[in-house]
C-alpha cells in the first residue's frame, strides 16, 4: 500500500489533503466503527475510485511494484508506523477541526 509517511505525516497530510468540516466529522464517524465495518467502508470507498485511478491496479498488480517496496522495507529505506500511532494522528488531526 502507499508508504506510511504519506499517509500519516501531519505536516505531509495537512499540506496536501485539508479536509472540509464535513469529511473531518466523517472521518472521525468512520474511525468509531467496528473494525470490520470500517474494513467495509474502506473496501467501498477503494471501489468508487477504480475508474479514475486504473493506474493504481497497474502498479499493485504488476509483481515489479510490490518486490520494489520489500526490497525498500529490508533496506530500510521505507518509514512504517504503528496501526495504533496512524491511528492516533488521524484521530488527533480530525479532532483538531
Amino acid at each position: 500500500m502507499m508508504q506510511a509517511m504519506g499517509i500519516c505525516g501531519t505536516a505531509h497530510w495537512r499540506y496536501n489533503h485539508v479536509m472540509s468540516l464535513e469529511v473531518s466529522d466523517l472521518l472521525k464517524q468512520a474511525l468509531a466503527l467496528p473494525t470490520e465495518e470500517r474494513a467495509t467502508l474502506a473496501n467501498t470507498l477503494l471501489d468508487s475510485l477504480e475508474t479514475a485511478s486504473e493506474s493504481v491496479h497497474e502498479a499493485w498488480d504488476n509483481d515489479d511494484e510490490v518486490a520494489r517496496r520489500i526490497d525498500d522495507l529490508k533496506a530500510g529505506k521505507a518509514v512504517t508506523v504503528t496501526w495504533q500511532h496512524l491511528h492516533q494522528e488521524l484521530l488527533a488531526m480530525v479532532n483538531e477541526r
